[in-house]
């Protein structure tokens, strides 16, 4: 989990990596301001509210950027990181996961001080809320193609019996429907992206039709969020709330998707070298799937690779390309990097290597120490 207060270091001082000893988290502090001025004014611009998730980063200090950005609603993953967040001043906040009901007890005391939104995948978790006296923001979890979570766009009965479920409750508040567009990762480009963007708001809006005539509740809402969709799209039609957050980071795997681009990479993870082995092309660096995770991104090699390599420079750390530098193997506190010749001849036990994590958000939310330059 990432501290409170981040320690800050002036980017022109160029021995402030000096102290690192074990894998750190590097962030650019003006690359994440910059994302989220960009997404912040793309969703104002299309007239829906920008409620982005907090999980990615998990940071009190990181949700004050947003905070100076004018977010007032924010996202978690979690009972546990809500009531951070609400500690931390937060009061409008939704917990976008299948609601636990063996957490009810906690989800009560926190909706008894703040505005609280949670998540239903079915008609036990919507009798459930029963038990909850303080009333409460309800977004059924819809799967509109994802195949994760939630009821079927499609299947109407199950939909109406979460609403006959709902109107049960009536302390609480129907907000509408909501997903997490996530086969956007697998798309091969940006029309792809496009399209399943505007699938997934027609799908949201027929669920949204059934679930307003089984309960009577009009002006229900569509919400949706990943950041595939929410960094290509340039207008956020036919949805009223987006709830991106991988998007104050970017990682390798929304360069890949050519969503992003290397100047918005804003977390990179430092690790030190342990050891340079020049007969098999490769180095090994303090940090494994502890702190990078097993997640993949698009890759040389065999296809995937667990992050790339970045070189330390005054004011930051700076790509290198994807040949050049990559992280082909993880236990569980080592790493191998394959790098290229001229590139290992550079390294040396004791360098820290820059690793652009494949997804950033378990990092982020894994690695305990951080750095902001």
């Amino acid at each position: 989990m990432a501290p409170d207060t981040l320690t800050h270091h002036a980017p022109a001082n160029q021995r402030r990596f000096a102290a690192i000893d074990r894998p750190t988290l590097v962030v650019d502090r003006v690359r994440a301001e910059r994302n989220i001025a960009r997404m912040a004014a793309k969703a104002e611009a299309s007239g829906v509210r920008f409620r982005p998730h907090f999980k990615t980063h998990n940071s009190i200090e990181v949700g004050e950027w947003f905070r100076a950005a004018g977010v007032t609603a924010i996202t978690v993953s979690s009972v546990e990181h809500a009531v951070r967040f609400a500690d931390a001043g937060w009061d409008d906040i939704t917990i976008a996961f299948p609601l636990v009901t063996r957490a009810l007890p906690a989800i009560r005391d926190l909706a008894s001080h703040v505005r609280v939104g949670v998540v239903v995948e079915g008609p036990d978790g919507a009798t459930a809320l029963a038990a909850v006296e303080s009333g409460m923001d309800v977004w059924v979890d819809v799967d509109a193609g994802y195949g994760r979570s939630g009821a079927r766009w499609d299947d109407a009965d199950r939909l109406g019996e979460i609403g006959a479920a709902l109107a049960r409750s009536r302390q609480h508040r129907l907000r509408g429907v909501l997903t997490h567009a996530g086969n956007t990762y697998h798309a091969p480009d940006h029309t792809a992206i496009e399209a399943i963007w505007a699938e997934t708001a027609v799908r949201l809006a027929g669920a949204r039709d059934v679930l307003a005539a089984s309960t009577g509740v009009r002006g229900l809402e569509i919400s949706v969020g990943d950041t595939p969709g929410c960094a290509v799209m340039n207008r956020f039609d036919g949805v009223d709330e987006v709830r991106p957050g991988n998007f104050v980071f970017f990682d390798i795997q929304q360069l890949s998707l050519d969503v992003c681009t290397e100047e918005d990479l804003a977390l990179a993870v430092a690790c030190p070298i342990v050891g340079v082995y020049p007969a098999r092309g490769e180095a090994v660096i303090h940090g494994g799937s502890v702190q990078l995770s097993l997640d993949t991104a698009p890759g040389p090699g065999d296809g995937r690779n667990f992050g790339r390599l970045a070189l330390a420079e005054p004011s930051g750390w700076h790509l290198l390309p994807a040949e050049a530098g990559f992280v082909r193997g993880l236990s569980q506190e080592h790493g191998v990097l394959r790098c290229s010749p001229d590139v290992l001849a550079q390294l040396r036990v004791g360098d820290l290597a820059f690793v652009i994590p494949a997804h950033a958000c378990l990092p982020a939310n894994q690695v305990g120490h951080w750095l902001v330059v």
